[in-house]
């Protein structure tokens, strides 16, 4: 099984997503956000670009049947009814709901790779889960880290780092690229202080200095969500939904 790492969207090809699967990770925090959204029982989230994009598919469902939800910048979106805060989506806010979704980072590069095999979404909160999908899949697979406005962000590269990880245990005959190598490596050297580790890092800072780091915190615990979102046609359910 091939592994690579791809430290943005921008540096992925559609030769590299050929008959792939693709995990795509923001750890901090749209992936985190989709997976919460997920465990606590939402009905689907529908990821968007555009803030536009989302008040347009708004005008297809019923009132009472989705929300808006996202982010500019780490900000809230006026208007919007949940942030991209992953303790906002709650059972008792998302259940049954449709989420349309916009992020700054996440969503774009979850529209990125839509060509894929497959579209795995990827958080430190599902780490394991996603370990055993691939192990049972045993497809070649590509880890696109969203990254922060265009550049490299440590938090998704370690999270790669993490997947990996796991699959050593789960999967022979691993081959794995360059960035790959570094993301293991980094992951298996920060183990239990990554909160250490990404301190210095521009998101981690930008987060802090919002005042969420109950956000951080929840978003580096491991397995905090043991779910599998996958994005099939342009909608992330859970895995069990998608096989139906």
């Amino acid at each position: 099984m091939k592994l690579n790492v791809y430290a943005t969207p921008d540096s992925v090809q559609d030769k590299d997503l050929k008959d792939r699967n693709v995990v795509v990770i923001d750890v901090l925090r749209a992936t985190s956000t989709i997976l919460a959204a997920l465990i606590n029982g939402c009905k689907e989230v529908i990821p968007a670009i555009e803030i536009e994009e989302v008040i347009n598919m708004s005008k297809n469902y019923e009132k009472d049947s989705y929300l808006l939800c996202g982010e500019r910048n780490i900000d809230a979106i006026d208007g919007f009814h949940l942030s991209n805060s992953p303790l906002e989506y709650t059972a008792d806010r998302v259940s049954d709901k449709t989420l349309l979704f916009t992020t700054t980072n996440g969503t774009r590069a979850i529209r990125k790779v839509v060509d894929a095999r497959e579209v795995i979404m990827c958080s430190l909160t599902n780490v394991d889960v996603v370990a055993e999908h691939l192990a049972r899949e045993k497809n070649d697979t590509a880890f696109v880290c969203a990254g922060t406005d265009g550049q490299f962000s440590m938090d998704d590269v370690v999270t790669a780092g993490a997947v990996i990880s796991r699959l050593r245990d789960l999967a022979d005959n691993l081959e794995l690229g360059d960035l790959a190598v570094v993301a293991e490596v980094m992951y298996k050297n920060n183990n239990g202080n990554l909160h250490s580790l990404l301190a210095n890092s521009t998101h981690y800072k930008r987060l802090m200095d919002k005042g969420l780091k109950d956000d951080i915190d929840y978003c580096l615990t491991l397995n905090a969500a043991p779910v599998v979102g996958i994005f099939k046609d342009g909608i992330i359910r859970t895995l069990d939904k998608v096989q139906e």
